[in-house]
């Protein structure tokens, strides 16, 4: 009981890092969808539009008038789970395993970018750097390891950037972050009765902040570095264990509403990338992204208003260990400029997902992926364009192993993920 409330608890923070986006696994890319049409390729170096907020707060200096970008990208995310099993202290555990457990979810974006002088602009951007929903199907087999999560975060960003000469900018701007959440999971019984349920909210609101650099060697080539910060929360929040188990209400007194809280710190990115023009009609766009997920080794989480008992038993303050890995992701992609005012785009990314497979749960069951992307930019008009973008993601099949703990089931899975992209952008200037 212990160890599944612990797991489910701890969850609140890993899943405030997991997504089923077109990203590591982990954090999503959808800011933009101009550069997801290149797979994000050239996302600090290529200045195209106001989205740049995000890739690079520099590279505003690019844009000569003012300029909103407003979107969105869908998610359709499909699931497979093979060779499945669950064994309790009471022999095999019967349940489902039907996946798709992820709905189909929209990610939106807004930027605002305002030239203030030849050298000073303003920009403004609200966006979704992390999120996960998963909704697993009732008596999920893996359900006490979690069956349901939702969790996001939403950040506002105020930039200026400084334009120094025709070569050399600069860019920074504050992040305004709130993550909030709720998971569940169910409780196996000591005795065989039914099982309890763990559900946990939590919420916060933190600042970090994005700086970049942009440098234009000749007209048509420019390099890109950004660095998002990382970010420290103190979620606040309760969790509620509800059920008739007569041991764990009865015997242990866990049963209730206690306040809880527990610190996370979302990794730092940093992000470098090339744009080359080769000409009027091709543009070619090569990038990678370092990704510091290795601070996230341990989660500890402490509850206040826990029984004695409960406590001699570890409720009070609970740990689980997570041992992630830094991670890196490449891109290349490339746009063919078809008319003045018809834009085509590509790009294929890898990602290197941080879990383990000592550690991975049915909450984040990401594995290392390719994505495969093809884009369109129209020109409506000289002062408002469109753009579409379709993304394919496919991992590597991923393995589930968690072993039986006290009461806690073991849950045995393999999982094969995949998820198609789209995203649409309007692009208006001033």
């Amino acid at each position: 009981m212990k160890t599944t409330w612990l797991k489910t608890v701890a969850a609140v923070a890993a899943g405030a890092l997991t997504s089923q986006a077109m990203a590591a696994g982990f954090a999503i890319n959808e800011q933009s969808v101009s550069g997801m049409g290149t797979s994000f390729a050239g996302r600090s170096s290529a200045g195209e539009d106001a989205t740049t907020v995000f890739g690079n707060p520099a590279a505003m200096s690019r844009l000569k008038r003012e300029e909103i970008s407003v979107g969105a990208a869908a998610i359709y995310a499909k699931t497979d789970i093979k060779n499945a099993s669950s064994t309790g202290a009471f022999g095999p555990v019967s349940g489902s395993n039907d996946g798709d457990m992820v709905p189909f979810t929209a990610i939106p974006m807004g930027y605002w970018v305002k030239p203030l002088d030849e050298k000073v602009t303003f920009g403004l951007g609200v966006y979704v750097p992390f999120g996960l929903i998963t909704d697993y199907e009732g008596g999920f087999q893996g359900r006490y390891h979690g069956d349901y999560s939702e969790v996001r975060v939403i950040t506002i960003q105020p930039t200026l950037s400084y334009r120094f000469n025709d070569k050399l900018s600069v860019g920074f701007g504050t992040t305004i972050n709130r993550i909030d959440g709720k998971l569940e999971s169910a409780v196996a019984s000591p005795i065989g009765a039914a099982d309890s349920r763990v559900k946990i909210k939590g919420d916060d609101v933190a600042a970090g902040f994005n700086v970049g650099v942009l440098y234009e060697f000749t007209p048509s080539t420019r390099v890109g570095l950004t660095y998002h910060s990382k970010v420290k929360y103190e979620l606040e929040g309760s969790t509620r264990i509800s059920g008739s188990d007569p041991v764990l209400g009865g015997m242990l007194n866990a049963y209730g509403k206690y306040d809880a809280s527990l610190d996370l710190t979302t990794p730092e990115v940093v992000d470098f990338s090339i744009t080359h023009e080769l000409n009027d009609r091709w543009t070619i766009y090569a990038g990678s992204a370092f990704t510091r997920w290795s601070r996230l080794d341990e989660i500890r989480v402490n509850n206040e208003g826990v029984s004695p008992i409960a406590a001699s038993q570890g409720f009070g303050s609970i740990a689980e260990e997570q041992n992630w890995h830094d991670t890196w992701s490449h891109a290349i992609g490339a746009s063919y400029k078809l008319s003045p005012q018809l834009t085509l785009r590509a790009g294929i990314a890898v990602d290197q997902s941080p879990t383990n497979n000592q550690n991975r749960s049915p909450r984040i069951p990401s594995g290392d992926r390719k994505a495969f992307s093809l884009g369109l930019g129209w020109a409506v008009t000289p002062d408002m364009s469109v753009d579409l973008a379709y993304s394919y993601l496919k991992e590597e099949d991923t393995d589930i192993n968690l072993p039986a703990e006290n009461t806690s089931p073991s849950y045995v899975a393999t999982y094969e993920n995949s998820a198609h992209g789209f995203g649409a952008q309007l692009n208006y200037r001033f």
